[in-house]
């Protein structure tokens, strides 16, 4: 039996084999570009999601396109998208969101928005769900700085229901998952994707009109928060949160200091227990809070005048011994990386602060915005400079070799010079603890001192709280 293509079949499969060839190239570029972008990524509970069946993931929205490209490259499944409309009328946006088989959704706050079209988008949801495939949506349905989720709109629900009724022979599930940003504008900072626990979606009755009753939609909304909650960070305000999070910090710099020890997922659950209590001592006793607050930034001040951070004082002695294992393979690092660092640097540095101008330029003044902005950028400008100095080169040695090898070697000098600063910062804080270390020892050992008092504080409001909430 033959298995050539009908003549009418070979286009279509010449265009399914084309999008998939597509996306795999701009999942492998946005996968390095959050490598590059970020310091440290992390990514909890994978084992949740489904490997066979319907699945929609929902997500907490608070850094614009960066939010989609870690579903898209690092969720288990395949994932398509419910995007906004104006994104697919954008440059270069419009070909990736199309590329990777998104549907339009239409808002309100979108001028000349149809929303009656998104009706034809829920269908289409339905279809490829029970079709066992996998759509990512955000149910906020808009980015934002908020240090909590927005309220959750409707559309998550009535897609997932309606789906539900169409399934034959499996159930559909919804998967929420996290996104946790350390310092979501920051170069180099950290991100968590964190899948929580599935919610099976029951089959229920759909109206004349293939509508879902309404109590069944507000209860599965109800649902999907609850279980987003579990997953990510929830202050009551920003200030609130800056307090959480610099309690933590000191918290968590005794045990770990700034090696990166704790990982993201032990970094968000400890937050998100310190706003628990936060939120039960700002009732029952204000006045600790207020006290605890106070001793932490008076630590602060003391630190700031030091030029340390918490993180940087180790509780161990320097032993010559310790001292000289840190000091050793750093040195030979240093000695044997510069040359490249310095002309990584020197390739790179423009194109860097470039990105950085244009997302400032262009951002608004909208934290959600500066990543996406900064990673578009640099996704354009890094490569343009890599092909114009490979160019240079060629032309100046008058040998095409020179040129490719050239832009063979940019990237890479690239990342050294980036390896190289890193660590060099890490040294840079490193020296100036022990500087202080051995010139100021009894201030150092007070810093160490209180780092434990505050901690313990933190410890018995915690238990305190738990207590109460028990």
């Amino acid at each position: 039996m033959s298995n050539a293509l009908a003549p009418d079949e070979i286009p279509v499969a010449q265009r399914k084999s084309g999008r998939a060839i597509t996306r795999r190239i701009i999942c492998t570029l946005l996968g390095w570009t959050l490598r590059i972008f970020f310091r440290r990524i992390e990514v909890i509970g994978a084992d949740r999601v489904p490997e066979y069946g319907p699945v929609l993931f929902v997500l907490n929205h608070p850094n614009a396109l960066v939010d989609p490209i870690f579903v898209l490259c690092l969720a288990p499944r395949r994932v398509s998208f419910l995007a906004k409309a104006p994104l697919f009328r954008m440059p270069v946006i419009g070909f990736l969101v199309r590329a990777l088989d998104s549907l339009p959704v239409y808002r309100h706050q979108d001028a000349g928005a149809d929303t009656a079209r998104n009706r034809e988008t829920f269908v289409r949801a339905s279809q490829l769900l029970a079709g066992e495939g996998t759509i990512a949506l955000f149910p906020e349905g808009v980015s934002h700085n908020e240090p909590q989720l927005q309220p959750l709109k409707t559309g998550a629900a009535r897609i997932a229901l309606s789906a539900a009724s169409a399934i034959k022979g499996s159930t559909l599930k919804i998967v929420p998952a996290g996104l946790y940003y350390t310092a979501k504008t920051t170069f180099r900072s950290g991100a968590l994707l964190y899948f929580g626990e599935p919610i099976e979606v029951e089959r229920v009755a759909l109206d004349g009109s293939g509508e879902p009753p309404r109590e069944a939609v507000r209860a599965l909304s109800e649902r999907i928060e609850q279980r987003l909650r579990k997953v990510t960070l929830n202050a009551e305000h920003e200030a609130a949160l800056k307090t959480i999070i610099r309690a933590e910090h000191i918290f968590s710099s005794a045990e770990h200091g700034s090696n990166g020890g704790q990982s993201l997922a032990r970094e968000l659950g400890l937050r998100q227990r310190f706003i628990a209590g936060y939120a039960v001592h700002r009732l029952r006793s204000p006045e600790r809070l207020a006290a605890l607050e106070s001793r932490i930034t008076r630590y602060e001040q003391q630190l700031r005048r030091a030029n340390l951070d918490s993180g940087n004082l180790a509780a161990a002695s320097y032993s010559p011994r310790t001292v000289a294992s840190y000091l050793v393979p750093h040195l030979l690092f240093f000695v044997g990386l510069l040359p490249v660092a310095v002309v990584g640097w020197l390739m790179h540095y423009p194109a860097y602060r470039a990105a950085g101008f244009f997302a400032t330029r262009f951002g608004r003044g909208s934290d959600d915005m500066l990543s996406t902005i900064k990673m578009l950028a640099a996704m354009l400008l890094f490569p343009a400079t890599w092909i114009g100095i490979a160019v240079l080169f060629g032309v100046l040695a008058d040998h095409p070799m020179s040129g490719i090898i050239t832009l063979l070697i940019a990237p890479l000098s690239g990342y050294a010079a980036l390896r190289f600063f890193e660590e060099l910062d890490s040294f840079r804080d490193a020296a100036r603890a022990f500087t202080f270390f051995v010139t100021r020892r009894r201030f150092f050992e007070h810093l160490l001192a209180e780092r434990e008092r505050i901690r313990g504080e933190i410890l018995a409001l915690g238990d305190e709280a738990a207590n109460i909430v028990v």
